[in-house]
């Protein structure tokens, strides 16, 4: 039977937060801490070594921050999703960190089950978009990312674009729209292709600044 227990990396300065988390998770059955490290490059060079499924990453730390360190983190062969752990004061980060390629943000108070929940959401290939980020995501200049090709998409790949922003994943998007899952992955390479994206958590940030989710 294949292994379905959901890999951790915990990336913070402060290991009374590290500390936390990982009493939290270590009372899920189907999440597991695998390392630590306290700095943005101590995480990379962890998550190269022990591969895990999901990041839970600072955004302020010293030396190299959580976003330099997701950048690098999805250069990697088969990169974690990244879970960003940050602060209600430090919420004007998460946009930055979203744009970078992160699947996602809860806060450092965040309830032990939202927490979980949250992991096990982003592991499965959903986008966390809080309707304060979304704001904040609508409020912004769409910095070229997209522009001057969003009308090359055709009606089913918008359809499928809009699935995407509302957190879907490749599954859920093909009982929705009845269609194989391998049309779903394909009309999702086609709309990277032609928006000129990098991956889904870009698409889902262009589909929102775009007005393609209800």
């Amino acid at each position: 039977m294949a292994d379905k227990t959901i890999h951790v990396l915990l990336v913070d300065d402060h290991q009374v937060v590290r500390r936390g988390l990982r009493t939290f998770l270590e009372v899920q059955d189907d999440i597991e801490v695998v390392g630590e490290a306290a700095d943005g490059a101590e995480g990379v060079a962890r998550a190269e070594e022990l591969k895990p499924d999901v990041v839970l990453m600072d955004v302020k730390m010293p030396g190299m921050d959580g976003i330099d360190a997701l950048r690098k983190m999805r250069e990697l062969a088969n990169p974690a999703k990244v879970l960003i752990v940050t602060s209600f004061t430090e919420q004007r980060t998460v946009v930055p960190a979203l744009r970078a390629g992160a699947s996602g943000y809860v806060y450092k108070d965040v309830d032990p089950e939202a927490l979980a929940g949250a992991i096990r959401s982003v592991h499965a290939g959903h986008v966390l978009l809080q309707p304060e980020v979304a704001g904040a995501l609508l409020s912004q200049d769409d910095q070229g990312n997209g522009t001057g090709r969003s009308t090359t998409l055709t009606e089913r790949e918008r359809e499928v674009l809009g699935l995407i922003a509302d957190g879907r994943s490749n599954r859920e998007i093909a009982r929705a729209l009845v269609l194989s899952e391998k049309t779903v992955k394909t009309h999702v390479s086609n709309i990277l292709m032609k928006l000129d994206l990098a991956d889904r958590t870009q698409a889902a940030l262009w589909a929102v600044r775009h007005g393609l989710t209800d």
